[in-house]
């Protein structure tokens, strides 16, 4: 049984309340440790560590100085891979090849890009002549924004905190991190590698808690936080946008998504369905990039819909270390009621069921784990619970299509905007769709391919803000203006 405790100004620190909380493991639904949760006082103490290391020697580091910080922290991520590696799993049950070559990378790999980002990128200057004859010399400088709040989901702990925590370290912010009530171990386990490697105290720190009524509220609340980033769904990034409004602080929020994919009959029908399966089902569907709604051209539709149900009655549930385990469960019983009832709803409005639907049939030492079969249903109007509202689940509905005019307003029509995917050979059409689709993010003939230094965020209720390369920069820094007369 662990301990999760909050992580203050380069220190492991329970509470005052003494209140805890279960984490629990979603595989087998069994209590892996106690999670301390931070109250007001935690959140307090952690922003004003923040505030101190902004001025002590933190803020007095040069940006080389910083970088090599940093690369240090992602050498000890990658000098500990199995630690991080086992503390996700189990946190999320998710399966050992996806974690290992996913997750922890990339916890890694978003320290590095940022390293390269903040030391290879300029600002702009100018030379004018003055009206009285002399001449003024005008430059930009970026300046650390202060103390960030760093709001993280459950679906890919590490890799999500860190995206926020890497460019926010690079441009000379603090950090205090608020992880999912679900998933506390790879923010906390992070602690133990900003001190191993030096970091300043207060630089990173971690509070453990609920959203309303509890940490995420109390820090987001904060008038000591100059910035707030967010991952999660949309309903809790309003409330964060309404807290932000006291104080006018910026707001970065990547939300929810109800993705589409495209699929013209000319496409590489193979490609189609190996992407598609990633899409729909990996990660238990736990993706913000997933896609939950399929559009299919006409022509290849029934042959589509065959090859993605073998795909997904081939998709085997099971412990995170068995090879053969291709999909794991979700994240709690909490999210796995939702999904389920949502899978009803599906049944209720007249849905075809194509496979799934329910609950695999698992050995009886996994059955208390938060499990739901992969599932694909057709036949349902577009105004359709499941065709209209996020899951978050191993799941699809495919309709097919007979036009690119329909196809571009099905699509559109959705109040999210986060990605979409479409598949043909004709790149004219592609990147016509590409212009004309309301998204952060298109892929063509492809899904979840990521240049870290390209802009990443969402349209309409998806989001606001991009981050990513230099467009991080543009949250996590302020830019301000030097005119020099001489």
């Amino acid at each position: 049984m662990q301990e999760f405790l909050n992580f203050i100004n380069g220190a492991y620190v329970r509470n005052t309340s003494g209140k805890t909380f279960p984490d629990i493991n979603p595989v087998n639904g069994q209590v892996i440790g106690q999670i301390y949760e931070a109250g007001q006082g935690e959140v307090d103490a952690a922003v004003a560590a923040a505030q101190a290391a902004l001025k002590g020697d933190w803020g007095r580091l040069s940006v080389v100085e910083r970088c090599k910080l940093l690369d240090a922290v992602a050498g000890e991520i990658n000098r500990r891979f199995d630690d991080f590696l086992q503390a996700e799993i189990a946190d999320t049950g998710k399966p050992h090849h996806l974690a290992s070559h996913v997750d922890i990378p990339r916890g890694a790999a978003n320290f590095q890009i940022f390293i390269d980002t903040i030391k290879s990128t300029a600002t702009e200057s100018f030379n004018l002549r003055t009206p009285d004859g002399k001449t003024a010399l005008s430059y930009g400088v970026r300046v650390p924004r202060g103390v960030i709040a760093v709001v993280c989901p459950w679906n890919l702990p590490l890799l999500l905190m860190t995206w926020k925590v890497g460019p926010a370290l690079a441009c000379g912010n603090t950090v205090v991190v608020k992880p999912s009530e679900e998933t506390p171990a790879t923010a906390t386990l992070l602690g133990e590698v900003m001190n191993a490697v030096g970091m300043p105290k207060g630089v990173y720190n971690v509070v453990h808690g609920f959203g309303p009524g509890s940490a995420g509220e109390f820090l987001t609340r904060h008038p000591g936080v100059n910035g707030i980033t967010f991952t999660g769904e949309t309903r809790t990034g309003s409330a964060i946008m309404k807290a932000a409004a006291d104080g006018v602080r910026p707001v970065s929020l990547e939300m929810g998504g109800k993705n589409a994919a495209v699929v013209f009959a000319d496409c590489d029908f193979q490609v189609a369905v190996d992407t598609l399966t990633r899409s729909c089902f990996e990660n238990a569907g736990q993706v913000c990039l997933g896609t939950e709604r399929v559009y299919v051209e006409r022509p290849i539709f029934e042959k589509l819909v065959a090859a993605l149900k073998d795909r997904a009655e081939a998709m085997k549930p099971g412990l995170p270390f068995d090879k053969d385990t291709k999909i794991g469960p979700l994240i709690s019983k909490k999210h796995q009621a939702k999904v389920l009832g949502l899978y009803q709803s599906a049944r209720d409005e007249g849905a075809t069921i194509v496979t799934g639907g329910g609950i695999p049939d698992m050995p009886e030492a996994l059955k208390d784990g938060s499990w739901v079969q992969p599932t694909i249903w057709t036949g349902l109007p577009e105004t359709a619970t499941v065709v209209t509202e996020e899951i978050f689940g191993p799941c699809c509905h495919i309709s097919p299509f007979d036009s690119e005019e329909e196809v571009l307003a099905k699509v559109n029509a959705n109040r999210y905007g986060l990605a979409t995917a479409v598949f043909t050979q004709d790149i004219a059409r592609a990147n016509r769709l590409a212009h004309q689709i309301e998204v952060g993010l298109c892929w063509i003939n492809a899904w979840f391919l990521r240049d870290l230094r390209t802009p990443f965020g969402g349209s309409k209720q998806s989001g606001i803000g991009r981050e990513g390369g230099v467009h991080s920069l543009e949250f996590y820094t302020e830019l301000r203006n030097v005119m020099v007369k001489f």
